[in-house]
């Protein structure tokens, strides 16, 4: 009978794990010298998380925005603005400005190879859609428009964050959040 893994442990080497790709990157991550970094080794690794590939979505679950946190309050146009707000400030210059970065990779990634990256990439990227297209319909949004306008946000937002971490011009980026906002709730 195999041994229960200790969930605290996993959790641990989750927060870990997270720090480094943030740190390091995506391109040619190996768990070889990624269980070398934080302590461990690779074979403790994948008993913790059974592959290369659920460590990733654990990763990915572990740092993201909680979109349902953000949205799921959300019960007017006024609601729906303040946290598309806090969204972008929360990628830009809060607690998910370090996991962004990981994510505008893992889509570069998956543009380029789908076939390792992909279904990751489109999970992580429908885990903001859904709570924010149920936002838009329960104001009243017909489902493929309050889609339409989520992936906007979503997607808007992302595209703006890169261009910031970019250009290092938070003015304009900033600016031009505002606008992109106002445009999908207001349009």
């Amino acid at each position: 009978m195999a041994r229960p893994v200790n969930t605290e442990k996993r959790t641990e080497l989750l927060a870990q794990v997270v720090e480094y790709v943030q740190r390091r990157g995506l391109a040619n991550l190996s768990l070889s010298p990624l269980a070398e970094d934080i302590g461990t080794t690779k074979r403790m690794l994948l008993y913790y998380f059974g592959s290369r590939e659920n460590l990733l979505a654990m990763t990915f679950a572990a740092s993201r925005p909680d979109a349902h946190a953000l949205f799921d309050g959300v019960a007017d146009s006024a609601d729906l603005r303040r946290s598309a707000h806090a969204l972008w400030n929360a990628i830009t210059v809060g607690e998910q400005a370090g996991p962004i970065r990981m994510l505008l990779q893992l889509l570069s990634l998956a543009a380029t190879d789908p076939e390792d990256h992909g279904d990751l990439a489109k999970e992580t990227v429908e885990v903001m859609i859904g709570p924010i297209a149920d936002a838009f319909i329960r104001l009243g949004h017909r489902r493929e428009e309050a889609r339409e306008r989520a992936t906007l946000l979503v997607s808007g937002l992302r595209g703006l964050c890169q261009d910031r971490l970019v250009t290092g011009d938070a003015a304009r980026t900033d600016a031009a959040a505002s606008h992109l906002i106002g445009a999908a709730v207001e349009a």
